[in-house]
This record gives structure tokens, C-alpha cells and sequence, in this order.
């Protein structure tokens, strides 16, 4: 097998890539990763593709959506006070090696890989050669270039056990996602509420019905240029209230038009709100919002209510409405863990690390078992 690390993935052609990463998953499509990289989302915020391939013979087999980082922006696994700790020490933390989909903290494939391939002699080369392959490629990149670290981040499902047999510390989190267990609407829903929550999300709907303000979805696809122009503009004014500058261009949401999902709210024929989602098979994924008016509870409409009627209606079995907000449980969501894996060069730094994540990790598990005790759900719902 082959290893090509790219500073492009237009080197690579979608029908290539998408064979391996599939259709479930938005942030992982080529057409999503290629947008970043035409529409000035990535160099400027420290971001630099270095997309790793596995090939054998011409076939692409494997891939890993990889970047070179001059800063921690944009990553959702936070990692400063490791920088921290090596700029006291008189090393140099950046540049490191990073697997992630860019301004992006939701799980998804990391580690792509054919399901299905046979060498040239016909023998099968099965899946978790290739990941472990990938693993092994990107380690052995940063360790040759004299990268600090490689890192791993929102993995899922079996590429999480095969990193940690590699090697790699694992990290986790939580994050507050909702599942749909068969409801047949909002009101089927709120019956497995608790009564005190019914109470009080009917009480915040009301609040929003009772200001006369509509609410509509729309497919990105559809939107005309006045709702483009008005959509950004509310993105645009939240991260200028936040950090100065939107990190993602109107052009790059244009692009990646197909699973945007688009969320208006508007008050006697003017928009005060308006929400960025996109959709994947069977999971919505809330991303951005932004309003102009203060009216009280329209945040939880326009993001959470909006977005599980949205599920029900189409049959999506989950919604993750984005990263932190412990306030999400009272809503319907519970929390459930998001996971990294760290590969640090530095022996001295992997162990002090290694023992960070230790106790991070029991800290973390006691804080799980204290939100689930917050839980809006009847004793009886899982």
C-alpha cells in the first residue's frame, strides 16, 4: 500500500472519495471538505489541508480528512493548556496534525476505508487493515516532520477502539443530542416528558406563538438570493458579536446548499431570526444562528422545537443541535458522549498528558451521571 498525503482534496475525485465516506454523513463529503478549501475558509484561521490517502496500486482505499494547525481555532476539543504547557517548557506545541472536519463538533467518520477491496493477487485487504494503516500513516507523517502531536477528533463508532489499540490517548466529552424513538409528532413527544417539562416547553412555545412570529424551514436548495444574503447576515452577526470575524464564507454555505437546511423566523413579515442546520440520513445537525429582536424563548424554538418537529416529520432518528448547553436537557436532549484520540510525540509530555486524561476522565464520568440526573424524560423512556 501506498501513502500520499495531499494539501487538496481536489486532488482526489469525488466519486473516489465519497465511495469510501458514504452518504450518511454531511461534513465528510467531498463537495462539503473541497467548499472550505475554494471559499477562504481554512488558511487564514490556521487551517491547512494535508489530507492523507492510502492507495493500492491506482485504487483508493483509504483516507483521512487531515490538516496541519497553527493554533487550536475552530476545534472543539480543547487543547490550550497543553499549548500552554509546552511554550512554558520551551517547546513548541504548533504545528500539530489534526483529523477533523474544520469548524465542525459533530461525530462522523474519521478513518475512511473500502469495505470491499482485493489486491492484485485477488487476496482481501479488509477494513480495519486500511484504518489501521491510516493510523499508523499519519503518526508516522507527524513524527517525521517533527510534529508535536496528531490528533483525532468527534470520532464514532469502531474507529474509536481501533485508535486506542494503536496507541492514541482517548479523550471525551458531552454534548446533548436528541433521539427519536418513534414519535409520531411533537405532542407524542411530549408525552414521554416529564410533566414539569411539558409545562415549561409549552409555556416557551406559547411565549413565541403569542408574539406572532412564524417559523419555516426551508431546503438550501431553494433559497433565493434575498434569503442567502439575509441568512449570512445573521451568522455573520453573531460571530461579530462573539469574535470579530465569520470564520465561513457566503460563498462556501452557497456550495454546500444541498444538506443546508434553513430556519426563518419572522414577525409581521420580517425576518428577527434565523438558523443554519444541514441534514444527513437520518441526523439533523444544528450549527449556527443568529437574531435581531430579543424575543424571549425564540432561541429554543428556532434551535431545539423547530429542529425535533423537523426530525419527526422526516423520519431523522437523531439531532444534534451543536456543542456545551447544559440547559439542552430540559429541552429533550440528553447528554452522550463525543470522543478524541491524541498521539503525542514527547514522551515526557505523553505521560503527563496520559495521567491528565485519566483523571479528566473520572471527573467526567461522575459530571455524566449528575446531568442524567437532570433528565426530562418519564422514568420508564430510555
Amino acid at each position: 500500500m501506498k501513502v500520499v498525503f495531499t494539501e487538496s482534496i481536489a486532488s482526489v475525485s469525488a466519486e473516489q472519495w465519497n465511495r469510501l465516506a458514504g452518504e450518511a454523513n454531511p461534513f465528510i463529503q467531498h463537495g462539503f471538505l473541497l467548499a472550505l478549501e475554494q471559499h477562504d475558509c481554512l488558511q487564514n484561521w490556521g487551517w491547512y489541508p494535508q489530507h492523507c490517502l492510502l492507495y493500492d496500486e491506482d485504487h483508493l482505499i483509504g483516507a483521512c480528512p487531515a490538516y496541519l494547525k497553527d493554533n487550536s481555532y475552530g476545534e472543539f476539543v480543547f487543547d490550550w493548556a497543553w499549548a500552554d504547557a509546552y511554550q512554558k517548557s520551551g517547546l513548541e506545541y504548533y504545528p500539530k496534525l489534526v483529523t477533523s472536519i474544520p469548524f465542525t463538533p459533530a461525530q462522523g467518520p474519521r478513518l475512511l476505508a473500502s469495505s470491499r477491496h482485493l489486491d492484485a493477487q485477488g487476496n482481501p485487504i479488509d477494513e480495519s487493515t486500511i484504518k489501521k494503516g491510516l493510523i499508523d500513516a499519519l503518526i508516522s507523517y507527524a513524527d517525521d516532520e517533527g510534529y508535536s502531536s496528531t490528533h483525532f477528533l468527534f470520532c464514532e463508532g469502531n474507529d474509536i477502539r481501533l485508535l486506542t489499540e494503536r496507541g492514541l490517548m482517548l479523550r471525551f466529552d458531552y454534548q446533548f443530542h436528541w433521539r427519536n424513538h418513534g414519535y409520531l409528532d411533537f405532542d407524542h413527544f411530549m408525552e414521554a416528558l416529564t410533566s414539569k417539562r411539558r409545562k415549561n416547553i409549552r409555556r416557551e412555545r406559547k411565549k413565541v406563538a403569542d408574539s406572532n412570529i412564524m417559523i419555516e424551514v426551508i431546503d438550501g436548495c431553494d433559497l433565493d438570493e434575498e434569503q442567502w444574503d439575509i441568512l449570512y447576515a445573521y451568522y455573520r452577526v453573531t460571530f461579530m458579536k462573539k469574535s470579530g470575524a465569520p470564520t465561513l464564507t457566503q460563498d462556501f454555505f452557497k456550495a454546500v446548499s444541498h444538506p443546508l437546511r434553513a430556519v426563518f423566523a419572522y414577525h409581521e413579515g420580517r425576518t428577527v431570526a434565523a438558523a443554519i442546520c444541514f441534514q444527513g440520513e437520518d441526523t439533523l445537525y444544528g450549527r449556527h444562528w443568529g437574531c435581531s429582536d430579543n424575543y424571549d424563548s425564540l432561541h429554543f424554538e428556532v434551535c431545539y422545537y423547530t429542529g425535533i418537529e423537523h426530525c419527526i416529520n422526516n423520519n431523522l432518528q437523531t439531532f444534534e443541535p451543536g456543542a456545551q448547553g447544559e440547559h439542552k436537557i430540559w429541552r429533550g436532549f440528553l447528554p452522550t458522549k463525543t470522543h478524541s484520540a491524541h498521539w503525542i510525540r514527547d514522551d515526557k509530555f505523553r505521560a503527563a498528558i496520559q495521567d491528565f486524561l485519566q483523571r479528566e476522565a473520572a471527573a467526567m464520568e461522575h459530571h455524566g451521571e449528575l446531568l442524567m440526573e437532570s433528565s426530562p424524560y418519564k422514568k420508564t423512556t430510555s
